[in-house]
């Protein structure tokens, strides 16, 4: 049985049982929540998503292309792959660079 993690995201279908795990484990989620690219799943439970955004720039009121990878959590029972689209969630620090876990898989680019 998955736990509500409060967001308006999908159960995973699969069980899984992994302690950093959102819906199966006792991991809370607060705070950002955002949707990127993975551009690299080699390593352990890990993905590494890309987000494109554009910030504004007052002094010339235009717009500028900006980029940013971010380490993401990737429990077993959602086991995203290098290509798709992902919604990611913030909790607290599960390692040097990881404070965000996956929390929907969308469709593969």
């Amino acid at each position: 049985m998955a736990r509500n993690i409060g967001l308006d995201v999908p159960e995973p279908s699969e069980e899984c049982d992994d302690i950093n795990c959102p819906f199966h484990g006792t991991l809370p989620v607060r705070g950002q929540v955002l949707s990127g690219k993975v551009v690299s799943d080699s390593m352990d439970r890990t993905v590494v998503i890309q987000r494109k955004y554009d910030k504004f720039i007052n002094k010339y009121q235009r717009y500028e292309k900006r980029q940013s990878k971010i380490h993401a959590h990737n429990p077993p029972c959602i086991d995203a792959k290098e290509g798709d689209i992902v919604t990611i969630a913030e909790c607290r620090p599960l390692s040097k660079t990881k404070a965000y876990v996956v929390v929907k898989t969308e469709a593969h680019v």
